[in-house]
């Protein structure tokens, strides 16, 4: 997908969930805006995507973690790991996480478990944690990121990525229903939304293909990209359930689909 001055390109890594699956990978987005290189979340399976992709991890400027289920962090340590102990390169550029409140201490306890092996220099690490009951907002040189306050776990907030054209990317993460989507969501280009189950099966604190679709229809979103999709959901008509609350364009993640 692309704005004329200021491009954002979608790569789909992983459209699943935690259940393992040869289909799809665990939870992960790229984003590229301004010639920087943005990842969203990093479950299991990211990093071979990311390959598969041409990216490598020394690409990526800043990853952003929507919460700290191990199918949407569990692939930071061997990031980490691969960062210091690489063979043939190094990074040259910072790399800074960005996650909700709560994650500095996340990060810490991590390191308790696997010592100096993921411990990179702070002048090629730094941690941001965002406001997770309020909104809040960073500034880049290519890009801008607005943040709400998610339903799931407390530390969960979601995403808008902004270039400086204004055109926008929401990615929810997980969540279940909440104004605080929408609201962010409002007049976005494309919203990568979590849909974890059909309508019959919804579970609290996730999203089924009807109430996301209702989110996107409040927001006025141009593009509704439905991911995060636990197996069973390939036994349902996730599309037409969506569609009755949603009429705009919508696309089904896949792994490695492009937008």
């Amino acid at each position: 997908m692309k704005d004329a001055k200021n491009p954002i390109r979608i790569t789909i890594l992983g459209s699943g969930t935690c259940v393992p699956s040869l289909r799809r990978s665990s939870c992960s987005v790229l984003m590229e805006t301004g010639g920087e290189k943005l990842l969203f979340d990093a479950g299991a399976g990211t990093l071979r995507r990311m390959l598969e992709c041409g990216v490598s991890i020394f690409d990526i400027s800043c990853i952003f973690f929507s919460h700290f289920h191990p199918d949407h962090t569990s692939e930071l340590i061997p990031f980490l790991f691969a960062t210091k102990y690489s063979e043939h390169r190094t990074r040259k550029t910072p790399l800074t996480l960005i996650a909700g409140k709560g994650f500095s201490a996340f990060y810490q306890a991590l390191k308790q478990a696997y010592g100096h092996w993921i411990e990179l220099d702070t002048d090629i690490l730094s941690i941001v944690e965002m406001n997770t009951q309020v909104p809040d907002r960073l500034e880049f040189d290519q890009f801008s990121v607005c943040t709400r306050p998610a339903a799931h776990n407390p530390e969960s907030v979601s995403y808008r990525i902004a270039s400086p054209s204004g055109y926008s990317v929401v990615y929810s993460g997980d969540t279940d229903y909440t104004d605080n989507l929408i609201t962010l969501s409002a007049d976005a280009q494309v919203l990568i939304c979590e849909c974890s189950h059909a309508d019959e099966e919804k579970v609290q604190g996730h999203l089924s293909p009807s109430l996301a679709g209702s989110i996107a229809t409040s927001a006025g979103v141009k593009k509704l990209v439905l991911t995060h999709f636990y197996p069973r959901c390939d036994i349902f008509d996730i599309e037409n359930e969506c569609r009755k609350t949603y009429n705009g364009e919508l696309v089904l993640a896949e792994d490695l689909m492009r937008l």
